[in-house]
């Protein structure tokens, strides 16, 4: 018998519909905003003055949350990771020459971007359409295959979320990762959320779950030197017949597309120079994850423009 869940798992018995955990976090944010006169209006694209009143500040506030390698706090209590690695560069570049972590939990990142908890959504969020209903994402600055963890040898020879639907095993992801997604339109039954990547490799290895979603790189990370579980190939997961890309970048409110432009600038520029790739590198990126896509091509009609 699996051990007892502890206070941070939920598990999901059924499919409660594939946006589910993303329109919650979208009713969290608006009931965050009540009484906020700062807060934008739902749904309204303006051009925002948030960049000049930062410069004048000198700081800028990310909201980061605890995954490795995307973004995370370290023993020191600094923000690092590939997306808080590329705030820092391109922050200054725009004359913001301070960076000040908010971490929070993945769910949270949005309702607090909304909130006003902080200016920016630093944590390689996907960016996807029912996401971007709620928020201007830059410009991708990678793009992402999926891996599962199972246990050494996968012994249900687990390579894609049909695998996992097909056999009826028993899976888990992340709090709000767009995995759960993935997996609920694969026909997959059965999910346990856990709070972070390590805690669903601790799953896989204790027999409690068949298999943990997670990014490429994420996984990679979280079993390497673990004895008892493993890493699969990395693969691209369909729904209805189409990838699912995962693409992903920098989030901001609606009301802040000049800010949100001026970032997606300078990101071109360190995509153009190869300075990019320098960034990330050491957090396990390659060249494989760099990406030409757009948030335009990701959410089509829905990016409220940009300036390249």
């Amino acid at each position: 018998m699996a051990p007892p869940r502890g206070k941070d798992e939920r598990r999901i018995i059924g499919p409660p519909g594939r946006r589910s955990f993303l329109l919650g976090a979208a009713a969290v944010g608006a009931a965050g905003l009540t009484g906020c006169s700062l807060a934008p209006e739902e749904g309204k694209v303006e051009g925002g003055d948030l960049l000049s009143r930062l410069r004048s500040s000198g700081t800028v506030k990310v909201g980061v949350s605890g995954e490795q390698p995307f973004g995370y706090i370290d023993a020191d209590g600094k923000a690092t990771g590939e997306a808080p690695a590329i705030a820092e560069v391109i922050f200054k570049r725009l004359g913001i020459p301070n960076v000040r972590p908010i971490p929070t939990q993945f769910g949270a990142l949005i309702p607090g971007l909304k909130a006003l908890q902080f200016d920016v959504v630093s944590a390689g969020m996907y960016i996807n359409p029912p996401r971007c209903e709620q928020v201007l994402f830059s410009d991708p600055d990678y793009l992402m295959l999926d891996a599962f963890i199972v246990r050494k040898g996968n012994p249900h020879g687990v390579k894609s979320y049909e695998d996992i639907a097909k056999k009826g095993l028993k899976m888990a992801s992340g709090t709000a990762y767009a995995e759960i997604g993935y997996a609920e339109a694969a026909g997959v039954k059965n999910i346990l959320i856990l709070p972070d990547p390590v805690a669903g490799r601790d799953a896989v290895a204790q027999g409690r779950v068949d298999v943990f979603a997670g990014t490429n790189v994420t996984v990679k990370g979280v079993v390497k030197n673990n004895a008892r579980v493993e890493a699969t190939e990395p693969f691209q997961p369909v729904v209805d017949g189409k990838p699912a890309y995962g693409a992903g970048g920098f989030a901001f409110r609606p009301s802040e597309k000049n800010f949100r432009d001026a970032f997606n600038e300078e990101l071109h520029k360190l995509k153009k120079s190869g300075e990019l790739l320098r960034i990330v590198r050491p957090f396990g990126f390659t060249e494989d994850e760099m990406t030409d896509l757009t948030v335009e091509k990701l959410c089509p009609g829905m990016s409220g423009g940009s300036s390249s």
